[in-house]
């Protein structure tokens, strides 16, 4: 039975876990082609192998993707093509998270989370987009954060490199909307993810009371709203 994704070949980053993960099970299981990319291979090994091939046709691989590194980002695309005979579709969803404000975050931890959360998700847009526009069009998601709209006293450099992707996914989609390239941000709130567990449970715990539903969001519903966007369903988003 033919996916909502089928004929589509997708690059997730951070896949090897969290909502990168989610998506690529999700996608597999709708008809795509996933190349999941992360630093942490045996994880994304296992993801990838515990995908196979589905029922809709999906299949599953892993690359190793430093997203901080626009080699790393050139690599990825060329083993997706070389695997899949194109590239259509990009989650650009890895991302790191660091605790600080002002007068006390380091310079190494804003220069890190600039870097993997604002930076790699331009060099992923750089490096997929010439080979979206060969395949006719695509579609990339850039997953950026509650916190990128709103603001938080202890999280600045998170804040900052989430309201980037989000300003740069508003200009990236206008620049390419015309030849074919859609691009969207979402914007999670509270999700269980890696992130999260590694706080502390005082810090998650404060955040959980702030979230309406008074409880985490799952991996899953971030990923089934990209679904939508990278699939021929949202042609006018």
């Amino acid at each position: 039975m033919a996916g909502r994704l089928e004929g589509k070949v997708v690059l997730i980053s951070g896949g090897a876990s969290g909502i990168g993960a989610a998506h690529a099970r999700i996608f597999a299981a709708e008809g795509a082609k996933v190349l999941i990319g992360d630093v942490q291979e045996k994880l994304g090994k296992e993801v990838a192998d515990g995908i196979g091939v589905t029922n809709s046709g999906g299949q599953a691989a892993f690359t190793a993707l430093n997203v901080a590194s626009e080699q790393s980002w050139n690599d990825a695309v060329r083993k997706a093509v070389e695997m899949y005979g194109k590239l259509t579709t990009l989650i650009n969803n890895a991302g790191i998270g660091s605790l600080g404000g002002v007068t006390d975050e380091s310079q190494a931890s804003w220069d890190r989370t600039i870097a993997v959360n604002q930076t790699g998700v331009w060099y992923g847009m750089r490096a997929v987009i010439p080979e979206m526009l060969k395949a006719g069009g695509g579609a990339i998601v850039n997953i950026s954060s509650v916190y990128g709209i709103i603001g938080s006293p202890d999280m600045l450099s998170y804040h900052a490199s989430k309201g980037a992707v989000r300003l740069m996914t508003k200009a990236a989609a206008l620049e390419y909307a015309g030849q074919g390239v859609r691009i969207n941000s979402v914007h999670p709130g509270i999700i269980k993810t890696p992130i999260i567990q590694g706080m502390p449970d005082a810090f998650a715990a404060g955040l959980v009371a702030k979230t309406p539903m008074g409880r985490f969001g799952q991996p899953e519903e971030i990923a089934r709203g990209s679904l939508y966007l990278c699939s021929d369903e949202a042609s006018f988003v």
